[in-house]
């Protein structure tokens, strides 16, 4: 385990692969930590340097008051990889990761020179959304809306199998100040304009039973960025670099092949 002192936080991060191969980076989703990608980092071809990190609020990383800005978990990724020395990365970023990827991507073309939008969008729904959201966790803890988070999270099979406990028991642990934060981060963020600007290489992956972010919203994102590519995976939800991860695993080599990033 290993930790990057940014001074007003201090951020999780794991390396697997080679350390002067071409760096991937990884930012989860709400609610989950860098294990999320356990699965699909195993699959990936060898050479590459594997970078996966905990947003503020959310695993070992520790978890400052909130409300957090969306601003905030951008600049926590571009100092990320400024700590570890990282420019010209591929960043893939599932939901709120998926978010702080485009806004990464705006901000800094240098560290960024493609990027991965899984399960994500330019805005994730609305202000009263996620004012009810954060009420209930506020009235009940993050355990009142769990059972509602694994449905949208996970097909119907995977639902029923003993493998969601564990990703329940992930959510339900994590910080409520930095799940909140994080919420509050989403809630205010509409990168429509900003994102439409942006002309990198790009692919986005949307599950086909995802009650989070439907593809329909993904592909919406995905024609914002011109050459920008779209791939369903059927068959899983929110999160299918869990419920498919061979699946997700190959999707991303083909596009790291695609773009160079690794030899064909």
């Amino acid at each position: 385990m290993k930790i990057a002192d940014l001074g007003d936080v201090a951020l999780h991060y794991r390396e697997d692969g080679d350390p002067d191969g071409p760096p991937v980076v990884f930012s989860n989703p709400l609610g989950c930590d860098l294990r999320v990608w356990d699965a699909v980092v195993e699959l990936l071809p060898p050479g590459l340097r594997a970078i996966r990190y905990d947003m503020r609020g959310h695993g070992l990383s520790s978890c400052p008051p909130g409300p957090y800005a969306m601003g905030v978990l951008v600049r926590d990724a571009e100092r990320l990889l400024e700590f570890l020395g990282v420019r010209d990365c591929v960043f893939v970023g599932l939901s709120i990761g998926g978010m702080i990827a485009q806004g990464l991507a705006v901000k800094r073309l240098d560290l960024v020179r493609a990027m991965v939008l899984s399960n994500t969008a330019a805005k994730i729904g609305t202000a009263a959304i996620w004012q009810d959201r954060m009420a209930m966790v506020c009235a009940g803890g993050i355990e009142a809306l769990a059972e509602g988070t694994m449905d949208r999270w996970f097909s119907r099979p995977f639902r029923q199998s003993p493998d969601c406990a564990l990703w329940r028991n992930m959510l339900t642990r994590q910080p409520v100040e930095g799940y909140l934060g994080c919420c509050a981060a989403i809630s205010g963020t509409d990168f429509y304009t900003p994102t439409a600007s942006l002309t990198l290489p790009t692919l986005a992956i949307a599950g086909s039973e995802d009650g989070s972010t439907p593809p329909d919203l993904v592909r919406e994102t995905a024609a914002l960025i011109k050459g920008a590519h779209f791939h369903l995976i059927r068959g899983a939800g929110h999160l299918p670099c869990v419920e498919k991860p061979g699946d997700y695993a190959d999707v991303l080599t083909a596009f790291l092949k695609e773009i160079g990033h690794v030899a064909d």
